[in-house]
C-alpha cells in the first residue's frame, strides 16, 4: 500500500509538468521513479494498481479545471464539479494501469525490456484513451514538450510516438542509475538526429498579404449568455473588430461569439437571426471575411426546436453566409449529455444546459475563403486536442482555426488547451489561428512555435500576416496516427523479445 500511495502522490506531483506550471522536466523524472515503482511490484495486480495510481493522482490534478467547468452549469455546487473529476481521473488512469501492467508482466526480469514496454505501451494506451468512447486525449505526455524545440518531433512521429519519447526519456534516466550507459546514449543519439532532421520546411509564402484580425473581447461566461448583456457583447465585438480597411482582412470571432442564433428555421425567429448577421457583417468590407462562432437552430415544424448545432459560419459582406462549419467531437455535458433519458430520469438533466442536445458535424472539412487567404480547415473548441484528426487529408487546407470558449475552463484549462493546438501546427506543419473570448488567443506558426498571443483576461485583438504553411505534409501529415502505432508495437514487441531473453 505504501508503493501506491506514492505512485499516486507522483502522478499528482507530475501534473505540474503541464501548463500552466509546466515544469516539464518532472514528468521524465516521475517516469523514471515509476519503473522503478513497477519493478518493485509483487504481482502482476500491484503492478497494473502502480500504474492506476499514477495515472488519477495526475489527472485529478491535471484536470482540476473542468471542476470549474460544472460551477456555470445552472449554479451547480463546486463539490458536484470534484466529484466528476474524480470519476473521469479514475476511467482514465485505466489507460497508464495497462501500460504499467504490460510493462510488469513481460519486462520486470530486464530493465531495459521493462522501459521499452512502457514507452511502447503508453503510445498506444494514449491513442486509445483518445479513441475510446468518443475519446478524451487531453494532456497526453508529449504537450509538456509543446514550448521546448523537441516539440519539432512530432512532426515526424506525432502526439503520441512522441510521448512515448518523454518514458523513454525518463526511462534511460532510471537505467543511467543502475549504470545502463548504452539505452542512454542510443536515446540521447536518437534525440540529435530526430532534432536535426528537416521535418516541416516552412518556405515564404506566395499570397504576400494575408492579413488576420484575431478578437478576444473579454466576455466571462457569467455574462456570456445573459439577454442583459446581448447588445454589449455585440458592440464589443464590433468595436475590437474595427472598420473594413482598404486592404482585405480575416477577422476571426471565439467559438459561440453570437449568444443569438445567427441562423434558426423557425419562422418567428427568422428575422431575428437576420438581424444578428446584418449586425455582424457591419465589421465586413467588400474584400474582408467574417469567421464567426454562432449557433444554428433547426425545427421540423417551424415553430419549436427540434435540433442544434455548433456552427462557424464564414460571412461576407452584407450577412451573406458563404459557407458553414458544424463542430463534430461534441464535448460531454456542455454539448450534449450522455445517457439523457437515464441522467433525465435521475433528476440529473442539469448536468447539461438546455433540453436538446446539440447535432454533430460530419467531420473535418476544407473551406476555400479564396484569394488571398486560401483554404482554411476549421476545429471548434476541444475538436483540436484530437491527434491526426484536424484536416481533411483529401482536402488539405492551407492553416487552421481554432475558435473556442475556454471562459469556463478556468485558469489551468486555457494554457493546456494552447499547449495542444501547439502540437496540431507541428504535426501538420500548418498554422493554427486561436480565438476565444477570454484567452489564450494566439497565433502559431508551421512549427508550433506562438508568433503571438494574447494573455488570459485581457480584451484585445492581434494583427497579424498569416504565417505561411510548410512546402510539403510532414511525415506525420502522411502518414496519420499509423507511425506512432507502428512505433509503439516495435517497442512493446521489442521489449517483450528482449525480456524473454534475458528474463
Amino acid at each position: 500500500m505504501p508503493l501506491i500511495l506514492l505512485a499516486f502522490g507522483l502522478g499528482a506531483a507530475s501534473a505540474l509538468a503541464f501548463e500552466p506550471v509546466g515544469w516539464w522536466p518532472l514528468l521524465p523524472v516521475a517516469f523514471a521513479i515509476l519503473c522503478e515503482l513497477i519493478c518493485r511490484a509483487k504481482t502482476l495486480a500491484r503492478g497494473l494498481l502502480t500504474g492506476w495510481a499514477f495515472g488519477a493522482g495526475q489527472f485529478i490534478v491535471g484536470l482540476n479545471w473542468i471542476a470549474t467547468a460544472f460551477t456555470f452549469q445552472s449554479n451547480m455546487p463546486a463539490w458536484l464539479g470534484w466529484v466528476g473529476v474524480v470519476l473521469l481521473s479514475l476511467y482514465l488512469a485505466v489507460y497508464p494501469a495497462i501500460a504499467a501492467g504490460l510493462a510488469w508482466r513481460f519486462g520486470r526480469a530486464n530493465r531495459v525490456a521493462l522501459v521499452l514496454i512502457l514507452g511502447g505501451a503508453w503510445a498506444i494506451t494514449e491513442w486509445l484513451r483518445g479513441t475510446m468512447f468518443t475519446g478524451f486525449p487531453w494532456n497526453p505526455a508529449a504537450s509538456v514538450l509543446a514550448n521546448t524545440p523537441l516539440i519539432s518531433i512530432s512532426a515526424l512521429i506525432g502526439t503520441y510516438g512522441l510521448s512515448a519519447f518523454v518514458v523513454l526519456l525518463g526511462g534511460t534516466v532510471w537505467l543511467e542509475y543502475y549504470r545502463k550507459w548504452f539505452p542512454l546514449v542510443v536515446i540521447l543519439a536518437v534525440t540529435l538526429l530526430v532534432w536535426l532532421l528537416p521535418t516541416s520546411a516552412v518556405p515564404t509564402d506566395p499570397l504576400t498579404v494575408r492579413n488576420i484580425r484575431v478578437v478576444q473581447p473579454n466576455i466571462g461566461q457569467e455574462n456570456r449568455w445573459d439577454p442583459g448583456f446581448a447588445d454589449y457583447n455585440a458592440r464589443r465585438l464590433a468595436t475590437l473588430s474595427g472598420s473594413p480597411t482598404a486592404e482585405p482582412r480575416l477577422v476571426l470571432w471565439p467559438e459561440s461569439a453570437v449568444t443569438s442564433p445567427l441562423e434558426d428555421q423557425r419562422r418567428a425567429a427568422q428575422a431575428s437571426a437576420q438581424f444578428e448577421r446584418q449586425r455582424a457583417a457591419a465589421v465586413v468590407g467588400p474584400g474582408d471575411r467574417l469567421l464567426a462562432g454562432g449557433l444554428a437552430l433547426t425545427s421540423t415544424d417551424g415553430r419549436n426546436v427540434t435540433g442544434a448545432a455548433n456552427r462557424v459560419f464564414v460571412i461576407g459582406p452584407g450577412g451573406q453566409i458563404l459557407a458553414r462549419y458544424d463542430k463534430a467531437h461534441l464535448t460531454p455535458y456542455g454539448e450534449y449529455l450522455p445517457m439523457r433519458p437515464l441522467l433525465s430520469a435521475l433528476g440529473l438533466s442539469r448536468l447539461a444546459p438546455g433540453d436538446t442536445d446539440f447535432t454533430p458535424g460530419p467531420g473535418p472539412r476544407t473551406i476555400d475563403l479564396g484569394l488571398p487567404w486560401g483554404k482554411v480547415g476549421i476545429q471548434i473548441c476541444y475538436e483540436i486536442v484530437f491527434s491526426g484528426q484536424v484536416v481533411d487529408p483529401n482536402n488539405r487546407p492551407s492553416f487552421i482555426f481554432n475558435p473556442s470558449n475556454d471562459a469556463w475552463f478556468g485558469r489551468w484549462g486555457p494554457p493546456q488547451h494552447l499547449a495542444q493546438a501547439r502540437l496540431r501546427a507541428a504535426e501538420e506543419g500548418l498554422p493554427v489561428i486561436r480565438a476565444t473570448p477570454t484567452g489564450i488567443s494566439a497565433v502559431i506558426d508551421a512549427r508550433g512555435h506562438v508568433v503571438k498571443q494574447l494573455p488570459w483576461r485581457a480584451a484585445g485583438v492581434i494583427d497579424a500576416v498569416l504565417p505561411p504553411s510548410g512546402n510539403a505534409r510532414t511525415p506525420f501529415a502522411r502518414g496519420g496516427n499509423l507511425i506512432p502505432l507502428f512505433l509503439g508495437f516495435i517497442l512493446l514487441i521489442g521489449g517483450i523479445v528482449l525480456g524473454r531473453r534475458r528474463g
